[in-house]
């Protein structure tokens, strides 16, 4: 029968023991984004728990659950090595060992031979009987990655391809380690705490003994490919919101509440289809009530949640709310008015403050990590001045803005969030606009730092902006801009810009066909011009429809004479612009461009098109950020 059981790297891998990944297991796809980086983030916090144990703190972290294995014994030997197929969860425990692996190399590197020991004897089965075979390995991974494996786990010659998924993540651990083991600043500038020897002990402590799975072994009477298939079923799954209605109910019980009152009133929305409705989240697919869930305790706790503790730290949060029946039901309705307030976003007008930001950054921009500062500013709960919520949201889409079109990182974004979750937390909810606008003003880290108009200028004219950034994100910058011309005047009709408009470049990618020189470009120049016309200043609006006419054209109707393709016979990229588009972005383009379109025209537009950006999205704080930078300088010596 199967029997479930708790188990760390200690209790898995501290004997002679062979776990293999069967042939029909997928090859290894973890990433650093999703998985290598929360992780490593989760095994630091545990780790410097510990550390800082003896520099008072109270209660560190006792361990981090990774999640549920199953194995099945096939071979059994008293004096010999135990065999086990991994059923599922091939993907943490290869990671794990790679941790491990990684760990144990830095600590033999730095002379740590206690800690080294240790981790290679959770790594290797060292008996020389076992040495070049497949059996030294606690684990042998699917065929696809084991040359990989085999290569960083323990090397005898040659190497595996650099861009395998486990060399990488390797090498991403590794690096890690090395750093915080060492002592040295994180990228912002942040020591990890106590000494090299503490830091060493208790991360190999963590490793072993603190990183806990449930494990499931089954036995020879349970299907293996049934338990399998079950895992992984395809049906509908128990949600989160599914184990806290139950626990919430049950609390509720317990105080003599109306639960039935709170079923109909409060939860019963929350078991409609459009709740339970599954949506994708990058390469994660879930319910929308359990990714509210997420966002909401994210902005209540003021911290990190992660998708699979979403139950357990709901009832750590709520438990102090629901001792009585009056607490429980206002934790409640506060509860039911930030979801309602969630599913009615889509309903937000597109005029409001709020409206344009879920538009332009959470929707256009991708960035769903924002969410939780979004719901802070316009939860009824908080009761932020509408004022304060527009200079509070328009502060946080220009950041985001301007770091897209910039090309800058976001892998901060989620620290970044709850950074400012604890910020607007301290000031009077009257105050929270400015207060995030001074905050996101003073930030000096490359990850999260707020472009000035001064960096706009100066850089995003010249970069090729086409093919590095998402279309759709291009496509609501040039139609913001194009709702922002319309508005310098109210001689211009105050319409949407319509939905489904396509990016044309004014000057084709194929400008070889019609549109070369006379002589032809030679190399160095043909490169400029191809870098060129993906830049800004070359990208407009027009419909499918239109863009598929105007395809490589030449711009005039003379050098169009006689063609015909895409319709419009006779007819240059000029004069269709003129007839069909009504745009004001193309309406500059036409008026002011008769005979040609040149790279200077690109290059003049660039800068005015970045103009618009500026003035669409104002940047920070210049002198908070001046002096927030010397005094960076100033603490770096």
């Amino acid at each position: 029968m199967v029997k479930p059981d708790k188990a760390s790297a200690k209790d898995l891998f501290d004997s002679r023991v062979h776990y293999e990944i069967p042939p029909y297991q997928r090859p290894y796809v973890w990433n650093e984004e999703e998985q290598w980086a929360p992780l490593w983030d989760d095994i630091v916090r545990v780790a410097e728990s510990h550390v800082r144990l003896g520099e008072g703190e109270r209660q560190p972290t006792a361990s981090h659950f990774l999640g549920a294995v199953v194995f099945e014994l096939t071979e059994a030997h008293s004096a010999g090595i135990d065999r086990f197929d991994v059923i599922d969860g091939q993907q943490r425990l290869t990671t794990l060992q790679i941790v491990l692996d990684a760990a144990e190399q830095v600590m033999a590197k730095r002379g740590l031979d206690d800690e080294s020991e240790v981790l290679s004897d959770l790594v290797l089965n060292s008996q020389p009987r076992y040495k070049g075979t497949p059996e030294r390995f606690k684990l042998w991974p699917s065929r696809a990655d084991r040359s990989a494996f085999e290569s960083v786990m323990d090397p005898i010659g040659g190497s595996a391809d650099s861009s395998h998924q486990i060399v990488k993540a390797h090498q991403f651990f590794a690096a890690e380690i090395e750093r915080w083991v060492s002592g040295a600043p994180d990228e912002m500038g942040e020591r990890p705490p106590g000494d090299e020897s503490t830091r060493a002990a208790q991360l190999c402590e963590t490793l072993s003994r603190r990183l806990m799975f449930i494990t499931i072994d089954l036995s020879e009477e349970d299907d293996s490919q049934l338990i399998f298939e079950t895992l992984n079923d395809r049906g509908t799954p128990l949600l989160k919101a599914d184990l806290i209605k139950n626990w919430v109910f049950r609390e509720g019980k317990k105080i003599g509440a109306d639960v039935d009152f709170w079923a109909s009133n409060i939860w019963d929305d929350f078991d409609t289809e459009w709740w339970r409705a599954e949506i994708a989240q990058g390469r994660l697919v879930r319910s929308r009530v359990d990714i509210f869930l997420q966002y909401w305790l994210t902005m209540r706790t003021l911290d990190e949640v992660k998708s699979d503790l979403v139950f357990r730290l709901f009832t750590d949060y709520a438990s102090s709310r629901m001792k009585d029946v009056e607490g429980a039901e206002a934790f409640l309705r506060e509860l039911r008015s930030d979801a309602d307030t969630y599913r009615n976003l889509a309903t937000l007008e597109a005029t409001t403050a709020a409206g344009r930001f879920r538009v332009q950054v959470v929707e256009a921009m991708e960035l769903a990590a924002t969410l939780p500062v979004f719901l802070w500013f316009i939860s009824e709960n908080h009761g932020i001045p509408g004022a304060q919520v527009s200079r509070g949201l328009e502060a946080l889409s220009s950041w985001a803005i301007r770091r897209t079109l910039l090309r800058l990182t976001s892998k901060d974004v989620n620290r970044l969030m709850i950074a400012i979750l604890k910020e607007l937390a301290k000031v009077d909810p009257a105050e929270s606009g400015d207060a995030l606008h001074t905050y996101l003003s003073s930030q000096t880290a490359d990850s999260r730092y707020w472009p000035s108009d001064e960096a706009v200028a100066q850089s995003l004219p010249s970069l090729k902006i086409y093919g590095q950034i998402k279309q759709s994100r291009l496509r609501a910058v040039l139609g913001e801009i194009e709702q922002h011309r319309r508005s310098k005047t109210p001689m211009h009709e105050s319409v949407p810009v319509p939905s489904g408009l396509s990016i044309e470049h004014v000057m084709p990618q194929e400008w070889r066909s019609h549109w070369d020189a006379d002589p032809k470009l030679d190399q160095d120049a043909a490169q400029k011009r191809d870098h060129l016309v993906n830049r800004l200043g070359n990208l407009t609006l027009t419909t499918q429809s239109l863009n598929s006419s105007l395809s490589n054209r030449p711009w005039t109707d003379a050098a169009a004479a006689g063609m015909s393709q895409g319709g419009q016979t006779g007819k240059g990229k000029r004069a269709l612009l003129q007839s069909f588009s009504l745009l004001v972005l193309n309406k500059g383009i036409v008026d002011d461009h008769e005979t040609g379109w040149t790279e200077d025209d690109i290059i003049r537009r660039s800068r005015s098109l970045t103009d618009d950006i500026i003035a669409i999205w104002p940047g920070p704080d210049t002198a908070i950020q001046a002096h927030e930078y010397e005094r960076a300088r100033a603490e770096k010596g």
